[in-house]
């Protein structure tokens, strides 16, 4: 049920990308304007996802999953009638508040219906629907922006999103928090201050929060730039951009996380830092394949090289939250990952203005492949990282609940 309402999540924030070219025409709009578009999402998403963390720590997680899939479907619907600049700016900011409650809420349900020796592969399989998301968001938008109008795709995911809604209300259940971590005791969340500081007992935290920053940042702008980019360096249709800049990178992703969740809970039998092991691999192994697509001149290398970027991406991806549940507490999990996706999300939403401006400086192909350099530096941290404090079980531990 949890994956065919992140299908949503990422369907409808992804569908705005792929009539860039649309937009950029009809509204006669910059480069860097186009990129406030993409982060006025990201911006207000970060902004708010602490809050959405502390809130899921305290209220029904599964009034605030469905609460959001309504509310951001009907702010998807209202982008359909936007007809200014600064319509679609303010839909885009709207729709990462009603957004970011759903990851917080969702991860913290998961990890209480699995514990330490599933979860990864648990929340791989529901991170396969990101990508999912993100192939039908950006290949049906396209299509359909194509055909029928950059509107048409708004009407459809919106009305979708909420009839799903409507039907879950009867169906999905909430399990008791810590439930799988096998603790007795209810599981109570502490006070605000008490709660964060809980976040940060365990050095590893503010490590994958800050390499989920870089990693973020450089998602963004494929998620963001890549259907403009094969648009103007190939000559695609806009149809055939929103296909080819989801399809081959996601599909190779839903393969990669399915791998990493099954290397991670593997691996993390015989090394603390299993899971973080398996995801500074993907950061490492991707570097190359980002600078091809960005330098690369031919439609196959391209492909070839968004698909291999795609595979390593999985295993990066399959263990975000999983690692992060290593080292916090049951009772601080959706506050860790509110406080970890409003810092990702910073990083991420520079990206799409960052790249904007220097597309129109040095070119979208050369902006792209400067990313790669972005990977490197925190792969690297973080197997330095794993080193130092994840080389067994005697190092820190998150503070008990």
């Amino acid at each position: 049920m949890l994956w065919f309402v992140c299908f949503f999540n990422y369907a409808d924030r992804q569908a705005i990308f792929s009539v860039f070219p649309v937009l950029k025409t009809e509204m006669h709009l910059s480069d860097k304007e186009l990129g406030i578009i993409g982060s006025a999402f990201m911006w207000v998403y970060a902004a708010t996802a602490p809050l959405a963390g502390l809130v899921a720590d305290r209220f029904s997680r599964k009034t605030l999953i469905l609460g959001g899939l309504l509310f951001w479907s009907a702010v998807t619907l209202a982008t359909a009638y936007c007809t200014q600049y600064w319509q679609l700016v303010a839909v885009r900011a709207v729709e990462g508040l009603g957004e970011s409650f759903y990851f917080p809420a969702s991860m913290s349900l998961i990890s209480d219906y699995h514990g330490g020796g599933t979860r990864s592969r648990a929340m791989s399989i529901h991170q396969s629907s990101v990508y999912a998301g993100t192939i039908a968001g950006g290949s049906l938008a396209g299509y359909l922006g194509q055909y029928y109008g950059w509107r048409s795709s708004f009407h459809f995911f919106g009305w979708a999103g909420m009839v799903l809604a409507l039907v879950l209300m009867t169906m999905l259940r909430e399990p008791r928090r810590g439930a799988a971590d096998r603790i007795a005791e209810p599981v109570e969340a502490h006070g605000i201050a008490r709660s964060i500081r809980a976040v940060f007992t365990h050095p590893m935290a503010p490590v994958l929060m800050a390499v989920f920053v870089g990693a973020n940042f450089v998602a963004s702008v494929f998620l963001t730039w890549l259907p403009s980019f094969l648009v103007r360096k190939f000559s695609m249709n806009l149809s055939m951009a929103g296909f080819s800049s989801t399809a081959y990178l996601q599909i190779a992703s839903v393969l990669g996380v399915l791998a990493g969740g099954w290397l991670a809970d593997r691996m993390v039998r015989r090394h603390a830092g299993g899971r973080m092991i398996t995801q500074a691999i993907g950061l490492l192994c991707g570097v190359p394949f980002i600078l091809l697509t960005g330098l690369t001149t031919t439609v196959g290398s391209v492909i070839a090289a968004m698909t291999c970027f795609g595979l390593f991406k999985g295993l990066y991806d399959a263990n975000i939250w999983a690692s992060l549940y290593d080292v916090v507490p049951p009772a601080q999990r959706a506050t860790a990952l509110g406080l970890m996706n409003s810092i990702g999300w910073l990083g991420g939403g520079a990206a799409p203005v960052a790249i904007g401006a220097m597309s129109d400086s040095f070119g979208l192909s050369r902006s792209i492949a400067a990313t790669s350099v972005i990977y490197l530096i925190v792969g690297t941290a973080l197997f330095a990282a794993i080193r130092r404090w994840m080389r067994d079980d005697s190092g820190p531990k998150p503070a008990s609940c």
